[in-house]
């Protein structure tokens, strides 16, 4: 079963918009091509070296990522998490002034 061809202009265009968007998953979904079809272009590209692509998941997981960036994810989560915590406590005081303040309403 031989796959779609798709011609020189289009594939450009694609790149390019791999290039400004820098999220292959996002650009190969919204024109219905696969991300392996597109990497492969990218590949075969001349300007492969201009088109910055942000490491997915599978790159995560596998240790191709560098330190610099696994401390980055990882302050930006410990940050998160304070925030989450501090919007969790500020619930829970309001639910208890509106307890306070209104009796006769039940509150979760």
């Amino acid at each position: 079963m031989k796959g779609r061809s798709y011609s020189e202009e289009f594939k450009e265009q694609i790149l390019q918009e791999v290039k400004e968007v820098e999220n292959v998953s996002l650009v190969g979904r919204k024109h219905g091509i696969s991300t392996s079809t597109i990497f492969n272009w990218i590949s075969k590209s001349k300007n492969k070296d201009k088109i910055g692509v942000k490491p997915g998941r599978k790159a995560l997981v596998e240790g191709k990522n560098n330190e610099n960036e696994i401390n980055e994810i990882t302050q930006e989560n410990d940050k998160l998490k304070k925030i989450l915590g501090e919007k969790d406590l500020e619930i829970a005081i309001l639910k208890d002034l509106l307890k306070k303040a209104n009796p006769q309403l039940k509150i979760k």
